[in-house]
């Protein structure tokens, strides 16, 4: 069975606010060494998927430089192929529309099917497991599923089967849901039932989820689910994206999702730099640290990612830090989220104090005493900022006191 790939890759992540101003989501920095499409791309080439479609979009050129040829992941050799597939008459205007602006690429692979894959998504799988179900089924389509918490539903595209989990239902973030099977995103189509569906279905916003798969239910196809029971979570929020980011910090019988199995690898392409030091006065505890950090002060619960460095009597605590980062001697970082090269200065508090007053301009992104500092920001010596505070890009900082709830422009 030859399977085309299509990794959906152009959503900007607009919850995820200052991270993907200047990157598409995918491209967004995780687990220290990582971007997020490295998940999807890394079980692509343990499944031995190599037939690969990228549909870009929004802001491409950090996510092309960073998957190249596609080196890392094995994806130049020669049977295999990568394609990026950019918009070339307007932008996409939903999943399904992506995939029908692309529909000459796919009529012209010889697969026979077709696997829709999402680019921001983290969690470990294989693939040909799936593909197998799909045939064995006999299956039209097969949605990959996951149980959530009933109380979740509402959240998410959900989904009823029967005994042979045969799909019979499909429901839209429900209000009182029947099920609590949610949809991952995760398709394997026949391709010829997925092109009928996308040349007949003349909805501009054409989605999978509005359209695609109620029309095939519309027509008895048989539909399948395909129950996943790991580690799978949509990091598009800035809770989300810190947790998931921390919770890989627990200690090896806690890690909910294993970076370390030797039989299924995530790939990346790697910062040339030099090992990790640390100082003899550093104090670290629970932290994933990447290549070329210095640690000279105090790390606890946090992940740092490519030339971090983290000097004498600093502390970092429960943050992401991001590449090329400095934090100066004396400085405190609580529960942040610092884009890549920001100078944290001299006794500065970034994460100071009990009032955790909702980011005023933003109440829905930053509740919870989070705070980010966007791309190459300096924040002088001796500030001192409180919760759920924004800082973007290019900003000059001069208050000496930001409160909490503050977005700096």
């Amino acid at each position: 069975m030859h399977t085309l790939a299509l990794i959906l890759a152009g959503g900007r992540g607009s919850r995820l606010d200052l991270l993907s101003e200047h990157r598409v989501k995918p491209a967004v920095p995780f687990a220290g060494k990582y971007r997020i499409i490295d998940f999807t791309l890394s079980n692509l080439s343990n499944s031995g998927i190599y037939d690969i479609a990228i549909l870009t979009q929004y802001l491409p050129l950090s996510l092309n430089e960073h998957i190249g040829t596609g080196k890392p992941w094995d994806f130049d050799r020669r049977d295999s192929r990568l394609t990026l597939l950019q918009p070339y008459k307007e932008w996409y205007h939903g999943t399904a529309d992506a995939v029908r602006q692309n529909i000459q690429y796919m009529q012209r692979s010889t697969a026979d099917t077709v696997l829709i894959l999402s680019g921001d998504h983290v969690y470990k799988m294989n693939y040909q497991k799936m593909l197998a179900h799909h045939k064995t089924t006999g299956a039209a389509l097969t949605i990959a599923v996951q149980p959530v918490p009933w109380e979740d539903t509402h959240r998410f595209g959900i989904l009823s089967t029967d005994e042979d989990t045969r799909i019979t239902k499909f429901s839209e973030k429900p209000t009182d849901a029947d099920s609590n099977l949610a949809s991952m995103g995760i398709y394997v189509f026949d391709k010829h039932v997925l092109l009928d569906a996308i040349t007949t279905l003349e909805q501009e916003d054409l989605d999978f989820g509005k359209h695609v798969i109620p029309y095939l239910l519309s027509k008895d196809a048989s539909i399948y689910a395909h129950v996943f029971n790991d580690y799978w979570k949509d990091v598009g929020t800035y809770d989300a994206y810190l947790e998931a980011n921390l919770e890989l910090t627990a200690t090896v019988d806690k890690i909910p999702l294993d970076m370390y199995d030797r039989h299924w690898r995530i790939y990346t392409r790697s910062v040339e730099m030099p090992a990790v030091k640390i100082g003899s006065k550093a104090k670290i505890s629970q932290a994933l640290i990447a290549n070329g950090c210095i640690i000279a002060g105090d790390v606890e619960r946090s992940v740092l990612s490519p030339g971090v460095i983290v000097h004498p009597g600093a502390k970092v605590k429960d943050s992401v830090i991001l590449n090329d980062c400095e934090i100066m001697p004396g400085a405190t970082v609580d529960r942040a989220i610092l884009d890549k090269k920001v100078v944290v200065g001299f006794n500065v508090k970034l994460g100071h104090g009990n009032d955790y007053t909702p980011n005023k301009e933003k109440p829905d992104l930053l509740e919870s005493g989070i705070n980010v500092v966007g791309k190459g920001i300096t924040i002088p010596d001796g500030t001192t900022i409180e919760r759920n505070c924004r800082i973007s890009p290019g900003v000059t900082i001069k208050e000496k006191m930001i409160p909490s709830g503050s977005t700096l422009r």
